[in-house]
C-alpha cells in the first residue's frame, strides 16, 4: 500500500531534520492517518470517501517518484518542478478545502491537520533532488537496532552504548552503499588508527566512497 500522508509528512519532517524534529516523532504518536481514516468506513463505501482521495494524491506522488529514480539529482529537481509539484498543489488545495467540512478529531480530521501542518516540511524536497520524498531506507537501516533494543540494556555505561550506535552506523552505513559490513569494518579498524595519527582530515579517507574495492559486495 502506498504511503498515507500522515507517515510521508512524519518521513519528510525527520529526513530534513527540521529545527521541530520532536514534532514529528510527537505526530506518529498522536496523529492517525488517512489509511486508519479508510479503516474505519464499511468497505463498500471506501472507494468514493474523501480519504481514498488523499491517499489517491500520496499514491500519485510515489509513482512519480519511482518514475524518476534513474535521473540525475539534476534532472530529478527538474521533472519534480514539472510533474510533482501540480500534484501537491491539488493536494493541499483539496486538504484545506476538505478541512472546513469535516470533523476535526475524526481520523481524517487528525490527518488532514497534520498533513497541513507539516506542509512546509513536506515540499522542502523539491529543493534538491538529492532529497527523497521518504525515508523508507533510513528506517529500516535501524530496524535490527531496534529489534535489539532490550540487549542494550545490558550496555553497563554511556560510553558502551555509544560504542554500539557507532558500530551500528558504521554497519548499516556499509549496507547502504553496497559495501560488505565485515570487511568494511576490518578495512576500517585496520587503516585507521595509524592514519589519524597524521592526517587531520583522516576521517574523510574512510568515507564508503573511498572504499577499496575488496570492501565492495560484487555485483551479479
Amino acid at each position: 500500500m502506498a504511503k498515507d500522508a500522515i507517515t510521508m509528512f512524519k518521513e519528510a519532517a525527520l529526513q530534513l531534520q527540521k529545527e521541530e524534529a520532536y514534532l514529528a516523532l510527537e505526530g506518529t504518536r498522536k496523529a492517525n492517518d488517512e489509511d486508519e481514516a479508510l479503516q474505519t468506513l464499511p468497505k463498500e463505501n471506501r472507494q468514493d470517501s474523501l480519504a481514498a482521495t488523499g491517499e489517491c494524491y500520496c499514491t500519485r506522488l510515489f509513482q512519480l517518484e519511482q518514475s524518476l529514480m534513474d535521473l540525475t539529482p539534476e534532472e530529478r529537481y527538474t521533472k519534480r518542478l514539472e510533474l510533482e509539484k501540480p500534484v501537491l498543489d491539488a493536494l493541499l488545495a483539496w486538504a484545506n478545502e476538505t478541512s472546513a467540512k469535516t470533523e476535526p478529531k475524526s481520523a481524517l480530521g487528525k490527518a488532514l491537520h497534520y498533513l497541513r501542518e507539516q506542509w512546509p516540511y513536506l515540499v522542502r524536497y523539491l529543493e534538491d533532488g538529492r532529497l527523497e520524498l521518504s525515508n523508507n531506507r533510513a528506517e529500516r537501516s535501524i530496524k535490527p537496532f531496534v529489534m535489539g533494543r532490550k540487549n542494550w540494556l545490558f550496555s553497563n555505561t554511556p560510553a558502551g552504548a555509544q560504542s554500539s550506535a557507532v558500530i551500528y552506523s558504521l554497519i548499516e552505513t556499509a549496507k547502504e552503499n553496497d559495501l560488505d559490513p565485515y570487511r568494511y569494518l576490518v578495512w576500517l579498524l585496520n587503516t585507521a588508527p595509524g592514519l589519524s595519527r597524521k592526517d587531520e582530515a583522516w576521517a574523510e579517507s574512510f568515507l564508503p566512497v573511498n572504499a577499496p574495492q575488496e570492501c565492495k559486495i560484487p555485483k551479479p
